[in-house]
């Protein structure tokens, strides 16, 4: 007998639910000022370089936390730079 439940959470807000340890905080935020350091333009990208690394990797050794921490922090970053930009663009256009 099988039972099937359906779970409307997404992925990253079943990662949300889980508390982080110490070890992953400090991790997390090592990671994270690395990635304010990583330029992105058009003649190199970092970011998505960073993004490709972190995939093989965690095609090699499947499910380690350290990969989906760092998917988790380049997608914050990615959103942050995008939305800062689109601040940056409202702001020329409203001294405008």
């Amino acid at each position: 007998m099988y039972l099937l439940v359906g779970c409307s959470a997404s992925k990253i807000e079943m990662n949300s639910m889980v508390e982080d340890t110490e070890e992953e905080k400090f991790f997390r935020d090592r990671y994270a000022n690395e990635l304010k350091k990583k330029k992105q333009d058009s003649r190199g990208d970092e970011l998505d370089d960073e993004r490709r690394k972190v995939k093989q990797q965690g095609m090699k050794t499947p499910g380690r936390r350290g990969e989906q921490i760092k998917h988790e922090e380049i997608d914050r970053e990615i959103s942050r730079r995008y939305t800062v930009g689109r601040e940056k663009k409202a702001d020329e256009k409203s001294n405008s």
